[in-house]
């Protein structure tokens, strides 16, 4: 990869960083090397999911609470990565799906502890709820979820948490960079 990061589709720097990620691996089979320089603000090391969508459906999803990566980039090329090939609950992408796929790259903040369902705003925050060992993640602004409850309720039963057992809540908020739709 060049020293600059080209952004041939007008798309923001993380989704482009998270196609070509994709790309380069199905069709490739390898790793896609970040720049060597990096913006400023993509430097600091954060937590980032990456869902890729195929017709307005969900195709994958996996990402990180926290930073595993030294910078941004390096995290969304990897959660790209297993996103289109370690979700369990899909099959690996194809390379004829390529063309099809939508991304989407969500940036967290750190998160903190609540009291209980009054301090969540699903369409603000994201939720995780933890109980004997299991952890559960739900992203905030997802189609559906208008109320806490709700985002709980499907953040528990992610992770086999029986709502009822009144499980640890955090939550965080997070950038997130979708595909620009291409005119018609």
């Amino acid at each position: 990869m060049t020293e600059e990061f080209p952004n041939v589709r007008g798309q923001h720097p993380l989704v482009e960083l998270a196609r070509r990620a994709v790309e380069e691996f199905v069709l490739h089979g390898r790793v896609l090397e970040v720049p060597g320089s990096i913006p400023a603000d993509f430097q600091p090391p954060a937590g980032a999911f990456v869902t890729l969508k195929k017709h307005d459906e969900l195709r994958g999803c996996i990402g990180t609470l926290a930073p595993t990566r030294s910078n941004q980039f390096q995290e969304v090329v990897q959660n790209a990565i297993s996103a289109c090939c370690r979700d369990p609950r899909f099959p690996p992408v194809q390379a004829d799906e390529l063309g099809h796929l939508q991304y989407q790259v969500y940036i967290l903040r750190p998160s903190e502890p609540v009291a209980g369902l009054a301090d969540l705003d699903p369409q603000r925050y994201g939720v995780i709820v933890r109980k004997s060992g299991r952890s559960g993640v739900l992203l905030p602004g997802l189609e559906g979820i208008r109320t806490a409850e709700v985002q709980v309720a499907i953040a528990c039963r992610k992770a086999g948490i029986d709502p009822a057992d009144h499980p640890e809540l955090e939550r965080f908020e997070v950038l997130t960079f979708q595909e620009a739709l291409e005119e018609p």
